[in-house]
């Protein structure tokens, strides 16, 4: 081949690199990382990426040279010359997308296993997805219950992951990673989180009518942070004081994310409106106290005109001790009666 048609392949392969290259960086494409995992997955895909864009400089530059150095004359209708193969082109157009597709398989095995690994230091997170929310259990903690996942700065959590319905899927863009919950099976996903924040869970299987409302946040605090949070909420929880205790169960609950309840500063209109408890146990014929607890844990014994079946989760029966339910009960109740 002439050195001028050289110059122009490269010529072309650098243009059409370039612009495949401006797509990929110009745009945020990504979240920024919040989690080591992340920056790791982050690094793996830039990696492919480098890789294809060098591929399609190259290929579109013989393609386009081709066009424009082999064209045929308006009035040649002639066959080309016959091409019988050639064997050394051959061998190289093997070996090296071999080398290449290794080479991808073998980073992206690293990155899961450094990724998947705990070590000794880990503290686990029990992750709990029903229609539709999450819920968040610190074992560490005596069970403690959060509607916020709180994680502690450059700590390595693993995330157990449960479903009492249907299969949902735990995501945050930040962290890199999303993990199906699946009834009946116990799945993890393990992540160190490495930038202070508030990120959005999010729940990418479709679980329901209410799927697109069944998000909460993340937030990664300093350790010292961390730590007097979960000390602060388990003395709440475990507070003489009914209304600390019960503010304490409805806000770890996440029932302010489907009721407005004025005591709590909640505002939300999936659910019945909490601070007509009074009107709702007198429609039904039932004395306030017994009304909220039977609603609590069986929520589908009364349903409210306007509000449908099955959207409230059924498991707090069973999730809440006798203490949190009646902390619970005496904290909605409050001046009602």
């Amino acid at each position: 081949m002439r050195r001028g048609s050289i110059a122009s392949l490269v010529g072309i392969g650098v243009v059409a690199g370039g612009i495949a290259a401006a797509v990929a960086l110009v745009f945020p494409w990504l979240p920024k990382p919040a989690s080591r995992e992340a920056g790791r997955i982050d690094f793996e895909f830039w990696f492919v990426v480098t890789i294809c864009i060098v591929i399609f400089a190259i290929v579109a530059a013989a393609i386009l040279y081709s066009i424009w150095r082999f064209r045929a004359a308006p009035d040649d209708d002639s066959d080309g010359p016959p091409i019988h193969g050639h064997t050394k082109l051959e061998i190289v157009w093997t070996i090296i997308p071999t080398i290449l597709v290794t080479s991808i398989g073998i980073t992206s095995a690293i990155v899961l296993a450094r990724d998947d690994k705990t070590g000794k230091n880990y503290m686990q997170v029990d992750v709990t997805a029903q229609q539709f929310e999450w819920s968040f259990s610190y074992p560490s903690a005596h069970g403690l219950t959060s509607a916020t996942l709180m994680l502690p700065k450059g700590r390595s959590v693993l995330l157990v992951l449960h479903s009492r319905d249907v299969i949902h899927s735990f995501w945050v863009p930040e962290f890199g990673q999303k993990e199906d919950t699946v009834p009946g099976l116990r799945t993890t996903l393990h992540i160190t989180p490495d930038r202070l924040g508030t990120f959005p869970v999010i729940c990418t299987e479709l679980c329901g009518l209410g799927h697109a409302t069944m998000r909460t946040t993340a937030v990664v605090m300093t350790p010292a942070a961390f730590n007097k949070w979960l000390k602060g909420q388990s003395k709440a929880v475990a507070s003489p004081n009914t209304a600390t205790a019960g503010k304490a169960v409805f806000t770890n609950n996440g029932c302010g994310a489907c009721h407005t309840f004025a005591p709590a500063g909640t505002t939300a209109k999936i659910g019945p409106d909490l601070d007509k408890l009074a009107a709702y146990a007198q429609q039904a014929h039932q004395p306030l106290d017994a009304f909220v607890r039977t609603s609590i844990v069986s929520p589908n014994a009364y349903i409210q005109p306007g509000y449908p079946k099955n959207v409230m989760p059924q498991t707090f029966g069973t999730s809440l001790s006798k203490q949190q339910l009646d902390a619970l009960v005496t904290y909605l109740v409050g001046g009602k009666k």
